[in-house]
């Protein structure tokens, strides 16, 4: 779908939330989640990265649907070394920061209490649904005013006045750091860095960058919904650069077709450059008075999964879970202090 007018784009974005929302759409609201604490342990000083990576394409090999239902919870001492974190620095300095988590275990026994496993459901998929922003007015109004694109050629949300959220396959290839990504601030988890035994470990397919001044858009926070597959419509929302439409916001939204705890799997209408793209949704504040957006992923890309032995494509966000919420929330403000509860 190109470009739409303003009227226009209105009447369909009401369309597609009236949609399969239930009349008890209203009892939906943002949880409440406690969330481990992500400590600084240990900074160590490495080696200035080469940047050569190439430019960001395609991804394979990632462990699919089943295999996710397969994987066990990682332990503590797992999160500690995935959540442990990389930074460079404008100067092209780096470091790697180890880091310790504080009540993981409270904060799973809300994760229980509240339910999250794999769900599965068939469905089936019309034309592009993709809205381009071409009004400067709207596209500089909330929440499409949180989109940015990112130096690499991906897309990205702001997240404060100063940190921009994207996929960290825009940034670092698993082995070594984009050309684009010289002369910024940017941590990326190791988790990414590492991989796993059956290639990229696309659940921590995220990094946060620093911006050189505030801006003065207003940003997105973070939260955390146990099932999106239990919400209105299973819907999600983002905004980015695709890249056949340069130089221009593109909206969609679409239903998650299956979820993990850590990947949601979908087919809404993207092309290359849509990668960090914030995955949002809308619901209302515990005292059901206000409707709020919080970003709950961010989108990966395109990725050829392993379905039971063969491979199969799927576009897939990495949610935020309470662990990835706490190191993000960690790299934000620099004190963990602010960031006990989602």
């Amino acid at each position: 779908m190109g470009p739409v007018p303003l009227c226009l784009l209105f009447s369909l974005m009401a369309l597609g939330v009236a949609l399969g929302v239930s009349q008890d759409e209203d009892e939906y609201t943002w949880p409440q989640r406690k969330v481990p604490l992500v400590l600084a342990e240990r900074t160590i000083h490495l080696s200035r990265p080469e940047f050569s990576a190439a430019a960001p394409s395609e991804l394979r090999g990632a462990c699919g649907i089943e295999c996710q239902s397969q994987l066990p919870r990682p332990s503590a001492t797992d999160l500690q070394r995935l959540l442990a974190y990389e930074t460079v620095y404008e100067n092209g300095t780096r470091t790697l920061t180890q880091v310790s988590l504080r009540g993981l275990e409270e904060a799973r026994g809300d994760e229980r209490r509240n339910g999250s496993r794999v769900r599965r459901r068939r469905e089936v998929y019309g034309t592009d649904s993709r809205f381009t922003i071409t009004d400067r007015q709207f596209s500089t109004s909330y929440p499409f005013s949180t989109s940015v694109k990112v130096s690499t050629g991906c897309s990205g949300i702001l997240v404060s006045p100063r940190h921009v959220l994207t996929a960290a396959h825009c940034i670092h290839d698993g082995r070594d750091y984009r050309q684009g990504a010289r002369k910024l601030r940017t941590q990326v988890p190791k988790g990414w860095l590492q991989g796993g035994a059956g290639g990229l470990a696309v659940d921590y397919d995220y990094a946060l960058l620093e911006l050189k001044r505030p801006h003065k858009q207003k940003f997105m926070d973070l939260g955390i919904v146990p099932s999106v597959r239990e919400l209105p419509a299973s819907r999600i929302h983002f905004s980015g650069f695709d890249d056949d439409r340069p130089g221009q916001l593109v909206y969609r939204f679409c239903s998650v077709s299956e979820e993990s705890g850590d990947l949601l799997y979908q087919h809404c209408d993207t092309q290359p450059g849509s990668s960090g793209s914030g995955v949002y949704v809308r619901l209302k504040e515990p005292d059901k008075r206000h409707w709020k957006r919080k970003i709950i992923g961010v989108f990966s890309g395109h990725h050829w999964l392993d379905v039971n032995g063969v491979q199969q494509d799927y576009n897939v966000a990495v949610r935020i879970t309470p662990a990835k919420y706490a190191q993000i929330c960690h790299w934000v403000h620099g004190d963990s202090s602010q960031c006990r509860t989602a």
